[in-house]
């Protein structure tokens, strides 16, 4: 399918929305088989337009059209689509990841309330998404933005009727609406220096030097505020945990494989402007660096097996952004979609956990799943491997290079900072899968009534975990080519004036990353193989301070509510004092009052009787007089 019909991508779903929204009621089951049906078709365009794209391609070159929507003064505004290797990935990865979510649903959200409106909100996350990548312009990218964010909200939300779904759609908004002000601002300013919103014309404008380096710094760090918010990184990650209130799939779609990535998408779409900004490079590794980090210490202590993975995501959403911070979106890319795929594929493993236990998904309540549920606890092994970074699995090779991207850019105090969290994150992966699947079980009332969930939700995780296995295989250029690729992955996407890196093994680098995933690996085994309570929880006995430190997120939420409380309430108390006495009661009915005062006073001197005037003007005389005599002197 000629790229020039990529928009039907979104535009299936989209459509697909509005007919759920007002029909799916009153359809079979929902019309769930429309939801399935619209995502299915659009990963079937996707990957006719990517067959075209490979096959009728000009070298690497993109496809671009473009129409005017607005033309008022100075302002022209044109919005259309661009189609190059970046947004080739990443209409694979949110196609695809749908098309499991959406079949997954049906047998996981089988009897909920507003089951049509449910696959009606992914219908439209999915045509927002798609919109976004495709977007040429920060105009339209903004308003596709906005809607994942509104369907975010939606999707969160969805159990309204519980306090803490609500409270968790909220902070999800209030969280993200923070960073998009940044976004907004940045927008402007790029707009402004450039004249258009186009995003390789205002490339092309930085490059050659039309921003000063000031302007462009404060430019592309208000941008990256929005990326941060959307993408969880610290400080804006306290949204992400909170949003697994919303059913499962929700977790797999959005807050694992694709809204969250947007973030990443951005910065990687407007990095060449970002390198242009002396010193923007160094901020994205940092805050990379330190979501890894104290994301991989939060999770350490977590015991709801969602929240696990949510701060995983955060943790490996940051080792995107180091890639990005060294300069290598093809690597960042990469391990987006592999992190896509044994993400969600793990995420919807808990699913599956969750409504073969009658939604239990605390670990003190589990253990020894895998003989109840020998399809579950396979693939969700594979999909715990690969976050690892265990080989041959597909996490193994994206996280291998961006070690070696990361060494070449600023050397080995980021490496080793990196290779910490990277350490914690195979520990607390299995820390899950123990916990989780194996050992004895801890509450047998649990265990007796668990059973494989159905075929609706057992065949995504199959899919998504033979993904989790071969996706990472597309580093090489062989094994690529034969895809109909010109080359590995960090070959195919890249930016222009950089040139395409080509992967190189390198049994060093490969060496080490292993060393990092079996160190977890086998002191997680050590402390929970075999139900080793005792060794366990060595360290909360040995620093229960520590322990509830970790326990408690590094009590950032605390802080957060804090400075509500003190700061923000306490300024509007200032405020709202301010506007109910001086601006209300004095500058509004303050001057009604006087004149009011006024009237009421100066109404006696009004009698109508006529001597009473005469001795007005009688003493009015007696006064000019006194007041002529006093000024003569």
């Amino acid at each position: 399918m000629n790229p020039e019909n990529a928009w039907l991508l979104a535009a299936i779903p989209a459509g697909m929305f509005f007919v759920l929204a007002f029909y799916g009621r009153y359809m079979p089951r929902g019309g769930d088989y429309l939801g399935v049906a619209s995502t299915g078709t659009a990963w079937v365009l996707m990957i006719a337009v990517a067959a075209y794209f490979l096959g009728h391609r000009d070298g690497l070159g993109p496809w671009t059209t473009s129409t005017e929507w607005s033309d008022v003064g100075a302002m022209r505004v044109e919005l259309g689509l661009f189609i190059d290797p970046m947004t080739i990935l990443m209409f694979g990865v949110v196609t695809t990841v749908a098309l499991m979510v959406n079949i997954f649903s049906i047998g996981y959200m089988k009897g909920e309330p507003r089951y049509y409106w449910f696959f009606a909100l992914l219908q439209l996350f999915a045509a927002a998404m798609l919109m976004l990548v495709m977007s040429d312009n920060l105009l339209l990218l903004l308003v596709s933005w906005e809607l994942v964010g509104v369907c975010s909200f939606l999707l969160i939300g969805f159990y309204w009727e519980k306090r803490s779904a609500a409270e968790a759609a909220k902070k999800a908004f209030i969280t993200t609406r923070t960073g998009d002000i940044g976004l907004m601002i940045g927008i402007i300013l790029l707009w402004k220096g450039a004249g258009t919103f186009n995003i390789q014309e205002i490339i092309h404008h930085a490059e050659e030097g039309g921003y000063s380096q000031t302007y462009l710094f404060v430019a592309c760090m208000a941008l990256f505020l929005g990326a941060m918010g959307k993408s969880a990184q610290v400080p804006f990650h306290v949204w992400l945990p909170d949003a697994m209130e919303g059913p499962t799939p929700v977790s797999a779609l959005i807050h694992a494989a694709t809204m969250v990535v947007a973030g990443v998408y951005l910065t990687a779409r407007m990095l060449p402007v970002f390198e242009v900004a002396d010193g923007m490079l160094l901020v994205v590794t940092c805050v990379g660096l330190t979501t890894a980090v104290l994301t991989g210490f939060m999770a350490l202590a977590q015991t709801d097996i969602k929240k696990v993975l949510a701060y995983s995501t955060v943790g490996q959403l940051g080792f995107m952004f180091v890639a990005l911070g060294a300069g290598s979106p093809g690597v960042a890319m990469f391990h987006l979609m592999t992190h896509a795929f044994f993400k969600a594929l793990l995420f919807l493993g808990s699913g599956s956990v969750i409504h073969a236990t009658h939604h239990n998904q605390e670990m003190d309540k589990l253990g020894g799943l895998w003989k109840k549920m020998p399809i579950t606890g396979t693939t969700f092994f594979i999909g715990s491997v690969a976050l690892a970074g265990l080989p041959p699995l597909a996490g193994f090779w994206s996280k291998d290079e961006i070690f070696v991207t990361l060494n070449d850019k600023w050397g080995a105090w980021a490496v080793v900072l990196l290779g910490f969290s990277a350490v914690m994150t195979a520990f607390y992966t299995t820390r899950l899968f123990i916990r989780t699947f194996l050992g004895a079980p801890r509450d047998h009332h649990v265990y007796e009534h668990t059973h494989e969930s159905n075929l609706f939700m057992t065949f995504p995780l199959m899919f998504l975990a033979v993904l989790a296995i071969g996706a990472g295989w597309v580093v090489f250029g062989g094994f690529a080519e034969g895809l109909g690729f010109p080359g590995g992955i960090t070959e195919f996407i890249f930016i222009p004036h950089h040139g395409p890196h080509e992967y190189h093994f390198d049994a060093g680098w490969a060496t080490a990353s292993l060393a990092m995933g079996v160190i977890g690996v086998f002191t997680g085994a050590y402390l929970y193989w075999g139900n080793k309570i005792d060794k366990s929880t060595a360290l909360a006995r040995w620093q229960p301070g520590v322990y509830d430190m970790l326990r408690n997120k590094l009590y950032f939420d605390e802080m957060y509510q804090y400075g509500i409380d003190k700061a923000l309430l306490g300024f509007s108390f200032v405020v709202s004092w301010f506007d109910r006495y001086v601006v209300n009661d004095t500058g509004v009915d303050g001057s009604a009052q006087v004149t009011g005062y006024a009237g009421s006073v100066m109404k006696y001197i009004q009698t109508g009787k006529v001597p009473n005037y005469a001795m007005g003007i009688a003493l009015g005389v007696v006064g000019l007089t006194v007041a002529g005599l006093v000024v003569r002197g």
